[in-house]
């Protein structure tokens, strides 16, 4: 549709525009005094208002003639006598009109008083026209700079959201992997045990099937998941694995992205308690701080074992995720001393009510 018909607000304000040309004309007529001042404004009045109307069709013209794929030759040739044109039958009307005005009421001016405003109508007609062309091109080329931002956008929003699908389609297959195997060991050693991991695996990947189709689940949400992951782990570790969590009450039901938490938790079983004898204690904590969000995951690791670089594929894919959700707002801060590694996430808290 065209854009100043389609906008009641813009439509009202053009019209104005052309009423003031019209009395602008009028008083053009009237000042020598050939010519009535009710005559200048029944005869300019009418036809300013038509004009204005016939000049919205240059809207379509420049449609039909955008200025990135016409060269400037065509454009003026082809604005120029659409201008003549309109200008010509404008005049035409003008004529036709004056008479009407003359026939119905002689008074307005001595006979043939409305040819005055002919030649003026004519070269105006032709200069409106133009100025209309140049005002409908200045909207398209705004409203195609506005497609081009919008679908900049809208391709800047599919790529992140592709991304972080990858991301969390390269998160499940890598967990289901090493619980596999771990069933795998166990079912020589211990069928039982085997078959309760079986049992917990299932409960595991149903309750990440439910919450994997969300965008967002609360933070009380994702430690669950966390918990049944560990209470997997802990089948094969038994003893050696110990699980301390911790949850403050405002954190509870902000919105996070699921499965965030268990890369962190996992890379504690595999590179923190599996290489320590007598196991230890995971430390898991949420808490809220002011309108930001901070887990820490925390494990034991062995005293002779060297820095970590933190470039894991778990570490590495929460660090991506959190650069696509939350751009510079998302941080992982990952410290290790001798005994122990800590992992430290924090980003804007989204409350439940967020449907992100």
């Amino acid at each position: 549709m065209h854009p100043i018909l389609a906008d009641r607000r813009i439509l009202t304000l053009y019209l104005i525009v052309w009423f003031t040309l019209a009395l602008l004309l009028a008083a053009l007529l009237a000042v020598p005094g050939s010519v009535s001042g009710a005559g200048a404004l029944a005869l300019c009045i009418p036809l300013m208002v038509l004009y204005a109307f016939v000049s919205l069709s240059s809207w379509y013209l420049c449609r039909a003639f955008p200025l990135h794929r016409t060269n400037i030759a065509r454009l003026l040739v082809t604005n120029i006598l659409a201008a003549v044109l309109s200008s010509a039958l404008w005049v035409l009307v003008a004529t036709g009109w004056g008479a009407f005005l003359e026939w119905i009421q002689p008074s307005l001016g001595p006979p043939g008083w409305y040819r005055e405003a002919l030649p003026l109508l004519a070269g105006g007609g032709v200069v409106l026209f133009l100025l209309a062309v140049t005002v409908h091109y200045l909207i398209a080329t705004f409203e195609q700079s506005r497609l081009a931002e919008r679908n900049a956008l809208e391709l800047q929003v599919l790529a992140r959201d592709a991304q972080l699908k990858a991301l969390r389609a390269q998160i499940d297959p890598h967990f289901l992997f090493n619980s596999l195997n771990s069933i795998s060991a166990l079912t020589s050693t211990d069928p039982a045990a085997a078959r309760t991991m079986t049992l917990l695996l299932a409960e595991f990947l149903r309750m990440s099937m439910s919450y994997g189709s969300c965008a967002t689940i609360t933070l009380e949400q994702e430690f669950t998941l966390a918990a049944r992951f560990l209470e997997i782990e802990k089948v094969r570790f038994g003893e050696r694995l110990a699980v301390h969590s911790e949850i403050d009450e405002s954190a509870r039901v902000c919105r996070v992205a699921p499965l965030l938490l268990q890369p962190l938790v996992e890379n504690a079983v595999s590179h923190g308690i599996a290489g320590l004898l007598a196991g230890g204690t995971i430390h898991i904590r949420g808490a809220r701080q002011g309108n930001r969000l901070h887990i820490t995951v925390e494990n034991p690791v062995e005293p002779d074992r060297g820095p970590s670089s933190g470039t894991g594929l778990g570490l590495e894919n929460v660090r991506q995720r959190l650069r696509g959700l939350y751009g510079t707002e998302g941080r992982m801060d990952i410290a290790q001393d001798m005994n122990r590694f800590r992992v430290d996430v924090n980003f804007p808290a989204a409350p439940e009510s967020d449907n992100r």
